[in-house]
């Protein structure tokens, strides 16, 4: 029997259009927001069995958790991802997972995140975001875990010179390796999601990424805890030194504030101590900076001020750049106590080294570190 063209142009079009109503049902419900694809659970995060002995300590920030949790970040090397801290993008998705996070400006006053996932994500899928564009000084903090470490991204700075990150990426020879770029991946790993704050906001604050997917592909990849030769990325990385001595040197520091720049009220920091919980509790922009993953208050055991040499804007684009090397000076708030530190960063690649006024490396209690990169000269007020 043979098939006039037309009907042959009609089948192609039901194909087509059956196979888009699947896709479209498969990844958008009805109601036009975005669901996770690994949700396994009404909330979208499996649990941890609450019985079972937390044994485990993160090499990241001396965090005990669970041979279960151990068992899955062990095959793994950590995950670096770019969050960003727009008053459109609040609250961000996420950041309670992360072992460590990092905080300055990106440019014109607005602070950029970036966040290490590597132990307290190991379990589940967590939703990450919004995603933006890698900026330079943040791929020097990334080198520290590890040469090659998954660094998760929405394009990023590249005008020519010494603001062009995607062009450092190439150098580094992250590409193909472990770079993570959003252009790059599948709407399995990152998509956008203009319905999960419930308000509108404009199309750059809107993409997700999903830690399931993000570690599955680069397990497919072979970007893995060991790599193709054998070798594991804590060959090239060094652990801070930890402590359950609580320290009894500082002054007491109960209430943190600080600006990154002056008069941008919105991203002013500050941070509360809770002698209940001995944490840390964020407060951003004059409000709790809660997650909106868990609508819980974001929370550190220590805060570190890192006062570093600011650079800039260097181009039409009001790209900044800040010194991740060299020495500096610093100062840790932990168990509701301050002390004055110094830093040390060698090259790139090198940790960044804390010490105290002894010069004798500094312990952190074990937690949830944050580490606020802000001007040389800025006011600490405690």
């Amino acid at each position: 029997m043979q098939i006039s063209p037309k009907a042959k142009l009609n089948i192609i079009l039901l194909v087509a259009y059956l196979s888009s109503a699947v896709l479209s049902f498969a990844f958008w419900p009805s109601s036009g927001s975005l669901v996770s694809p690994n949700a396994t659970t009404s909330s979208g995060e499996p649990t941890i069995d609450p019985g079972e002995p937390r044994t485990e300590q993160c090499a990241l920030n001396g965090a005990m958790h669970t041979k279960t949790e151990k068992a899955i970040w062990e095959t793994r090397r950590p995950m670096t991802v770019m969050i960003e801290n727009h008053e459109d993008a609040r609250p961000q998705s996420g950041l309670s997972k992360a072992d460590i996070v990092y905080e300055t400006i990106a440019e014109g006053g607005i602070t950029r995140f970036m966040a290490v996932f590597y132990c307290d994500a190991a379990f589940g899928n967590h939703t990450l975001g919004p995603v933006r564009s890698a900026r330079t000084y943040f791929l020097d903090w990334a080198s520290e875990y590890s040469k090659y470490p998954i660094y998760v991204h929405v394009g990023g700075a590249n005008t020519p010179g010494k603001a062009n990150a995607l062009g450092q990426i190439e150098d580094y020879g992250w590409a193909g390796e472990n770079d993570f770029n959003q252009f790059g991946l599948s709407i399995k790993e990152c998509r956008r999601d203009s319905d999960r704050l419930g308000r509108s906001v404009a199309t750059e604050h809107t993409m997700y990424c999903f830690t399931k997917s993000l570690w599955a592909l680069a397990d497919k990849r072979g970007w893995t805890a060991i790599d193709e030769d054998g070798d594991s990325w804590e060959d090239t990385f060094t652990p801070w030194k930890f402590t359950d001595k609580d320290p009894d040197t500082g002054e007491s520091a109960t209430s943190i504030t600080f600006d990154f720049w002056d008069d941008f009220s919105q991203y002013t920091v500050g941070w509360q101590y809770s002698s209940d919980t001995n944490v840390y509790k964020r407060i951003n922009g004059g409000k709790s900076h809660i997650d909106n993953n868990t609508d819980n208050q974001l929370s550190a055991t220590t805060v570190m001020i890192q006062f570093v040499t600011e650079t800039g804007p260097i181009d039409d684009l009001k790209h900044m750049l800040y010194g991740t090397t060299g020495t500096g000076k610093a100062i840790v708030f932990t168990n509701g106590q301050a002390e004055d530190l110094t830093w040390t960063k060698k090259t790139r690649l090198s940790r960044t080294v804390f010490e105290d006024a002894k010069g004798k490396e500094y312990q952190f209690q074990p937690g949830k570190i944050w580490i606020e990169a802000v001007p040389k000269g800025s006011t600490i007020n405690y």
